[in-house]
């Protein structure tokens, strides 16, 4: 699991820079300045995220079941809320919004959340 969190992460950070360099030089003609922030939010997202998987990777052993369900929710979390968020950006901007996609994110969003407050849970276990 260990291995995972820092690959996915590693991933999910090259991802993000590719994804940003895009939205900021290829994109910002063909996007609304609303489509852009939403692209943006999306990289910032994904790269913060992709920083807490490799820290875990490196910190912790991810042997639990906690700490294993921590890990499932930010990658989940990140592909769910992220991408959606990409392809919505990209789809309305050829005039095809996926609108399929809208629910998704905010999906995505919960798993990061809860991703967050096992984290949290695991550190305020540790204290008691």
């Amino acid at each position: 699991m260990v291995l995972v969190a820092q690959f996915v992460g590693a991933l999910y950070g090259l991802l993000a820079v590719v994804f940003g360099a895009f939205g900021a030089h290829a994109l910002k003609k063909r996007f609304t300045e609303e489509q852009l922030k939403s692209f943006e939010t999306g990289v910032k997202y994904q790269m913060y995220h992709a920083i807490v998987l490799l820290m875990l990777g490196f910190n912790l052993n991810l042997d639990t079941t906690l700490e294993k369900y921590m890990v499932y929710c930010f990658l989940l979390g990140v592909f769910l809320f992220s991408f959606s968020i990409y392809g919505l950006c990209l789809s309305a901007s050829k005039g095809r919004k996926l609108k399929f996609l809208g629910p998704i994110t905010p999906l995505g969003g919960l798993f990061l959340v809860v991703g967050w407050s096992l984290l949290l849970y695991s550190f305020i276990r540790n204290f008691i």
